[in-house]
């Protein structure tokens, strides 16, 4: 008599949060990590500093969010630092007060508690706009708070993911996205290729980023990344988009130093 095999237990996913600056920066930095993920079965979300919710922008965001599986807007609602309609009213996200973003994210991550949180770099990303700086100022001081109990008690109770990965790329990708960007004429921020500690092919889920990006109808009428990616050939978008690159931070404590790998972990 022998004994069945067994299947392997499957690989846990973990929940992801995003927090990005603007309505397509989560398309176009992690995109293809949060359809892995959500694929997966992993919750998914994504916080979106600026544009008001009641914009073109914010229901092209939504549309982006469907296509990635990562739920409904979660907006901050500041003003965009480059355009001011963008939520009329409401301060540049640039200029607010600190507290008050940090305060609101605190609120999104106990509520949410997801075991990896992603932003941008503290470059802001390769094109180092003032908006993606600020994001990642504010999603360090925000996961720091979370797990605190004493501080915004009122935002819930408090919750520490496991890991925060910060969108990037590497010297060595600039080759490639810099004869894009050129053409803009975007400056290009990146960083030194031992400093990635997540080098993740999203292939299999490059349909899914590309359509998120390319439901930005603004961006592509009025010549952003969106409208760059939209010209471009199958194959030039793949070259472009079918790699995601992160550098892990681990908040709340030090940690020893983590192996270079292919996906994000807790």
């Amino acid at each position: 008599m022998t004994a069945c095999s067994s299947s392997p237990a499957p690989t846990h996913v973990p929940s992801l949060l995003g927090v990005f600056a603007h309505p397509d920066d989560e398309s176009l930095s992690a995109g293809g990590v949060l359809a892995r993920h959500a694929t997966a079965g992993a919750r998914t979300a994504v916080v979106t500093a600026t544009w008001a919710a009641d914009t073109t922008r914010a229901t092209e965001l939504t549309r982006a969010l469907q296509l990635l599986g990562a739920g409904l807007p979660r907006m901050l609602g500041y003003a965009d630092a480059r355009v001011l309609q963008s939520a009329p009213g409401a301060a540049r996200f640039c200029d607010a007060p600190i507290d008050g973003p940090v305060r609101q994210l605190v609120a999104h991550v106990r509520e949410f508690r997801p075991e990896i949180v992603i932003t941008h770099d503290a470059y802001g990303g390769l094109t180092g706009h003032p908006d993606h700086v600020h994001t990642h100022r504010v999603t360090m001081l925000a996961l720091q708070a979370a797990g605190l109990e004493r501080l915004y008690p009122e935002a819930g109770d408090p919750w520490q993911p496991g890991a925060l990965y910060l969108a990037t790329h590497p010297h060595s990708a600039v080759r490639v996205w810099g004869g894009q960007l050129a053409a803009t004429g975007k400056a290009m921020h990146s960083v030194p290729d031992e400093w990635v500690t997540a080098t993740v092919d999203v292939g299999p889920w490059l349909e899914q980023k590309v359509a998120a990006v390319l439901a930005r109808r603004t961006g592509v009428e009025r010549g952003a990344v969106p409208g760059l990616i939209a010209g471009l050939s199958a194959a030039e978008r793949a070259q472009l988009l079918s790699t995601e690159w992160y550098i892990r931070h681990d908040p709340g404590h030090a940690r020893p130093a983590v192996a270079a790998h292919t996906e994000l972990s807790v």
